[in-house]
């Protein structure tokens, strides 16, 4: 199964942060952020990525390079502007889709950070998709979809969207091109009854804030630092 990450974002909420470095490279725990991914999908078996960017995409691409050292081979969907999740899926879409390739991917935002044991993902083939959900965050309160018996529903209590999950590739081809969020895609599979989900109690930040990236990074200091003791 491939893997995309997305990174395309600005980052908005990031700056001054993500003024001059992107989201995606801001270091976590001593390493470039999507650099924790990259290294847990190819622990995970994955070998094909494709890493989607806009705003300084130039330096994603330098700094991973080709993907070899991280044990993976990555391919780039350059986007002049960001597309959104459900446009820029789209338009990677011959990079996932390519002859051969299997007719599902994993999915996971560049800027968020877990732990979760990616490889659990790849065995999955979801009608529509797969998602990982976690604890409602503070700045998150409402959440996103019910969890019912392992399929997903729009009742509440509502947990959070992870950011991660494994996606058929059918529904992003009856897309036109362009600007798209995700959240329709999810609305039409969910009233299909085509979402299944999981709830993940493991660690999870949505690195999107400079004081959510200064929380991990300490977090990550401290487990460093007990697992030496």
């Amino acid at each position: 199964m491939k893997a995309m990450i997305l990174a395309a974002g600005r980052g908005e909420r990031m700056r001054p942060l993500s003024d001059r470095v992107p989201k995606p490279l801001l270091e976590v725990g001593g390493r470039p952020l999507i650099a924790w991914h990259l290294l847990r999908l190819a622990a995970a078996g994955v070998r094909q990525v494709v890493i989607n960017h806009a705003w300084l995409g130039g330096q994603i691409e330098a700094a991973l390079g080709s993907g070899e050292a991280f044990g993976l081979s990555i391919a780039y969907s350059p986007e002049s502007s960001a597309l959104e999740t459900a446009g820029g899926i789209r338009q990677a879409l011959p990079l996932l889709a390519s002859e051969g390739a299997p007719e599902h991917f994993l999915l996971i935002n560049g800027d968020v950070w877990t732990d979760y044991p990616l490889a659990e993902l790849l065995s999955l083939r979801p009608q529509g998709a797969h998602l990982v959900l976690v604890d409602n965050p503070d700045h998150h309160p409402e959440g996103d979809f019910g969890l019912e018996s392992g399929r997903l529903t729009a009742l509440p209590p509502r947990l959070t969207y992870a950011g991660l999950g494994v996606f058929a590739i059918a529904p992003f081809l009856a897309l036109a091109p362009g600007r798209r969020p995700l959240r329709p895609v999810l609305e039409q599979a969910l009233a299909r009854g085509e979402l299944s989900g999981e709830h993940y109690r493991g660690h999870w930040v949505d690195v999107g804030t400079p004081q959510r990236w200064t929380e991990l990074n300490a977090w990550l200091g401290e487990r460093d630092r007990l697992s030496l003791q």
